[in-house]
């Protein structure tokens, strides 16, 4: 599916691997190069060394932490990210939209959003993006535990898929979740 060569782009040093269909996690503490591996893998920063294949079908990745996105609504940014993702799941956006409560704020700007808010922004578009391999970077950060069970809910599910995979970043696996690969970021592991 995705794979690396040799790849390089400072914390990360020559790591190879491959990614799967289903879900897979990368884990590794503050500073190991985790979104840095996933900028790597979307092709929005460009590695020192190495390779990066990505399969057909596209990469997607979306960081709307930025101040650059704070006058766009909720809207406007699902509106934008589905122009360029062909295989996009309205019917999913939508469900997502209802079981994560964010309906009430289609309207807002990212700026008027709290963080976890601002994040299921962000994750809304990335599992209906229909994209081969989607990229989340710390999912839950800032979520309640309802809004967690529903994304776990459906990456449970994402597990089985035979032909796109979900890669997710965040400080340690869950237990509570069936893997199709784990790579740990952290220099002692």
């Amino acid at each position: 599916m995705l794979e690396i060569k040799d790849l390089t782009h400072s914390p990360i040093q020559h790591l190879n691997h491959t990614w799967p269909a289903g879900v897979s996690w990368i884990c590794g503490d503050e500073g190991t190069g985790k979104t840095t591996l996933l900028r790597l893998l979307a092709g929005a920063m460009t590695p020192t060394t190495g390779s990066v294949t990505v399969p057909a079908g596209g990469v997607f990745w979306a960081d709307l932490q930025s101040p650059a996105h704070d006058h766009t609504t909720v809207q406007a940014c699902w509106d934008a990210l589905r122009e360029s993702h062909p295989n996009w799941n309205e019917a999913l956006q939508n469900d997502l939209t209802q079981a994560l409560d964010m309906h009430p704020h289609r309207d807002k700007r990212l700026s008027m959003l709290s963080t976890g808010s601002r994040r299921k922004v962000m994750v809304i578009a990335a599992l209906a993006s229909g994209a081969t391999v989607t990229l989340l970077d710390q999912p839950f950060g800032g979520l309640d535990l309802a809004s967690i069970r529903v994304i776990k809910d459906f990456l449970r599910e994402a597990a089985d898929h035979p032909h796109r995979a979900w890669l997710v970043a965040d400080y340690e696996a869950p237990n509570d979740l069936r893997l199709a690969s784990l790579l740990c970021l952290d220099p002692a592991t």
